[in-house]
């Protein structure tokens, strides 16, 4: 799945994308509000790590304005204000979350991954289709018996194909949701995930190819 993250901190903003995309997330980052808030406005992302305390546009702008759009997006604010009125203004803004700094990674990949599956629709921890099971929690899927060694792009093309619920998939949509902001639009990464994805998980087939249309599970 897909994630902003919003942090003037450089070192620290590259230190989270680095630690997130370790556990097969897609990250993009960014390192002022404004910039923040117009990527979380066109790009479909599951949750943004949102700093609140930014120069220019404050994080509570970037949350209230995110709000005010129906912004499908979770919201997960850091701040180094670690007091419960400074919680519940966050909270109040529209935030799903809220995580003081200093954090662990541990706890906001935690954080993150709850708030993955309160995502809207909400889904279950567990996929299931047939005798494949993913678990985005472990991060592991199986087919029957046998624990399936999938990269981390297969795992994000397995894991939004079972989410979708028998909905065709567009390779678009793949590649917005699983890779990130440095993935070539021309690309043949979807092709040729797809084609390794589809060996791993062996006969009988469960991924249909749709003409002009794209994937479903």
């Amino acid at each position: 799945m897909r994630v902003l993250v919003v942090e003037d901190d450089s070192e620290l903003a590259e230190a989270i994308g680095v630690g997130l995309r370790r556990e097969q997330l897609a990250v993009d980052v960014v390192l002022d509000g404004a910039t923040g808030l117009e990527r979380a406005l066109t790009t479909s992302y599951d949750v943004v790590v949102l700093d609140r305390d930014l120069p220019g546009m404050h994080g509570d702008d970037v949350c209230t304005e995110l709000v005010r759009a129906g912004c499908r997006s979770r919201v997960l604010m850091l701040t180094a204000a670690a007091t419960i009125e400074d919680r519940v203004d966050g909270l109040d803004l529209g935030a799903d979350d809220y995580l003081p700094k200093p954090f662990a990674l541990a706890e906001l990949l935690a954080r993150i991954r709850a708030l993955l599956r309160r995502a809207q629709p909400a889904l279950p921890p567990v996929l299931v289709h047939g005798d494949l099971r993913l678990d985005s929690s472990t991060r592991i899927a199986a087919r029957g018996d046998r624990v399936l060694d999938l990269g981390p792009k297969e795992f994000g093309v397995l894991e939004l194909l079972l989410a979708a619920q028998g909905r065709v998939v567009s390779a678009e949509e793949l590649l917005e949701r699983v890779w990130d902001e440095m993935a070539d639009p021309f690309t043949t990464a979807v092709k040729v995930t797809m084609s390794r994805l589809r060996r791993k998980l062996g006969d009988p087939p469960v991924i249909e190819t749709v003409a002009q249309a794209g994937y479903r599970i």
